[in-house]
């Protein structure tokens, strides 16, 4: 196994699987001593996914139990796509990439901005063996900045409001954290237009696709 190193991008073969990468991934060390209470990456895909969900990073509670957005946000986050568990745990569905794998550390206000290696490291070996997402969830404006880069409007709420600019393959999203009520509060337009958008996107994407589910969250990688 080639590990990745905090002084470049990891070196995969060209032939190495999800299933290998994704292990790659959770045995990275490259933000060791960054990290205030260590590495734990937590993320799933399976490669038949057709649902790509890129947040920011692991909050403590993820960091503690392991699975993604498991947590207040998550809750809400399921809501607007109109799934249940079972739905968004399903790798061979969705796959759920934050831009931090690990959980970075409190700051002021809140928790810390995600690690940059994660994307320069490992984001782009993950998403090329993903060949079938068709719909890929910006949420926040970490991921937006990554994966919109020019494109992006000078505000979060700008580029949420122009999110027709950007289908079919990206939907921006604000963060579902509850400490963005007042922003949803502020912006009502965001439940009534985009989040019955999204649910479609999402019914006609899941309908009829997946495999065997685990009964423990998250979902097993799909080799």
């Amino acid at each position: 196994m080639t590990l990745a190193t905090p002084t470049g991008a990891a070196r995969i073969p060209p032939d190495a699987t999800l299933a290998a990468v994704l292990d790659m991934v959770r045995a990275c060390r490259a933000c060791e001593a960054e990290l205030p209470l260590g590495p734990r990456p937590v993320l799933c895909a399976g490669v038949t996914a057709r649902i790509l969900v890129v947040g920011q990073a692991p909050g403590l509670r993820v960091h503690t139990t392991g699975v993604p957005w498991d947590d207040p946000s998550g809750e809400r986050l399921r809501r607007w796509m109109g799934v249940e568990p079972e739905t968004f745990y399903d790798a061979a569905r969705i796959a759920i990439i934050p831009m931090g794998y690990c959980y970075p550390g409190r700051g002021n206000g809140g928790d810390v901005a995600p690690r940059r290696e994660c994307a320069s490291l490992w984001l782009p070996h993950l998403l090329a063996r993903l060949p079938g997402v068709e719909l890929t969830l910006l949420v926040g404006q970490y991921a937006q900045r990554h994966f919109l880069a020019g494109r992006r409007k000078p505000t979060l709420s700008a580029t949420v409001r122009a999110w027709r600019e950007y289908e079919p393959e990206f939907l921006p999203l604000p963060h579902p954290s509850p400490r963005n009520q007042p922003w949803i509060q502020r912006n009502p337009w965001f439940e009534r237009q985009v989040v019955p958008a999204l649910r479609a996107r999402i019914r006609a994407l899941t309908r009829g696709c997946g495999g065997p589910r685990s009964p423990n969250p998250p979902a097993p990688e799909v080799p």
